[in-house]
């Protein structure tokens, strides 16, 4: 009797807990925890980003003669970062800078050419002048029988020698006027290869073109550096953006410039400002075949999150997330 009473007992125990297990399970945890929220928000993971130059020097090659800083160093936009010996462009400039005082005073010289031809040329046409004078008046005594035949010649070959003697001056002048031309054209020639010497050594000194951070310095001091070797990195700090990647399915929940909060280990109890810059147009690491809703939703899309970094706190390479706020998907 007391055995069939411990059966019976135990098989109302099994009941009971088997409906207890029915009634808590699986939405047990919605009387335990309260009904699952869905959330608002977004997180991404990615990785800090900014812009990057490789300095070098252009279309010139020497000895690094200055390189006042090492890394990690924060330069203004226009610092001299390195320098090289720039004896030999020096020296191209002078001689270049005489060739254009030389082609300057050929110049005067040519003007003085035009001049002088000029008078000759003036001096020619009134010469013409008087003999086409005499010779008309030789012509009509001529023609009266006052005047003989060989004055008359006379008067006429006078005539042709100056009007011979005057093409011959204007021919003189044209060539001066072009010789003035091509002194011109030699003193513009020998300005522009100043200027190119100025240049030149311009490409003698290294500077910054932005304000940021020389993130890795790769040479040393007497090294031969020339164009493509590089000098410095510079990593503009003042522009840091997060790359990060959202799944397909919350692609249409945000939009350009929503604003996002970012994270990162290096600094748990910092908050980051930021925004949405960039939202890919092209899904990556998308399958061959897309055939299910199960292969579709593994399509993500890059984005890139503009943040605010004024104390360089963030740097190229950290792991950081980001928070978005997820909004309704446009109908």
């Amino acid at each position: 009797m007391g055995s069939r009473r411990r059966t019976v007992l135990l098989a109302i125990a099994g009941a009971l807990a088997v409906a207890l297990v029915a009634w808590f399970w699986p939405p047990a945890h919605r009387f335990v925890f309260g009904p699952g929220k869905p959330t608002d928000r977004l997180s991404v993971s990615g990785n800090i980003e900014a812009h990057e130059s490789v300095l070098s020097f252009t279309n010139v090659q020497g000895r690094i003669t200055r390189l006042p800083f090492d890394e990690g160093k924060a330069v203004a936009a226009g610092t001299v970062l390195a320098q090289v010996d720039d004896a030999v462009y020096r020296k191209q400039w002078r001689i270049d800078a005489a060739t254009r005082v030389v082609a300057e005073r050929q110049v005067d010289v040519a003007r003085g050419n035009l001049a002088a031809a000029s008078s000759a040329v003036a001096s020619a046409v009134l010469d013409l002048a008087e003999k086409r004078r005499d010779l008309a008046r030789t012509a009509g005594q001529f023609a009266i029988g006052s005047a003989s035949r060989q004055a008359y010649d006379l008067a006429r070959t006078a005539a042709g020698q100056s009007a011979a003697a005057l093409a011959h001056d204007r021919a003189l002048q044209s060539v001066a006027r072009t010789d003035v031309a091509l002194a011109a054209a030699n003193v513009a020639a020998a300005r522009a290869k100043v200027a190119l010497d100025r240049v030149m050594l311009g490409y003698t000194v290294l500077r910054a073109p932005f304000s940021g951070v020389l993130a890795v310095r790769e040479a040393e001091l007497g090294e031969l550096a020339g164009p493509g070797v590089a000098i410095f990195t510079l990593d503009d700090l003042d522009h840091v953006w997060l790359r990060a990647y959202v799944n397909e399915p919350d692609l249409g929940k945000v939009r350009l410039g929503e604003p996002a909060e970012i994270t990162t280990d290096a600094y748990p109890d910092r908050r980051f400002r930021g925004h949405i810059a960039f939202i890919s147009s092209q899904a990556e690491f998308t399958p061959k075949t897309v055939q299910t809703h199960a292969q579709r939703i593994t399509l993500v899309y890059r984005i890139r999150i503009d943040v605010d970094n004024p104390s360089h706190a963030l740097l190229p390479g950290m792991p950081a997330d980001a928070s978005i706020a997820l909004l309704p998907a446009p109908k």
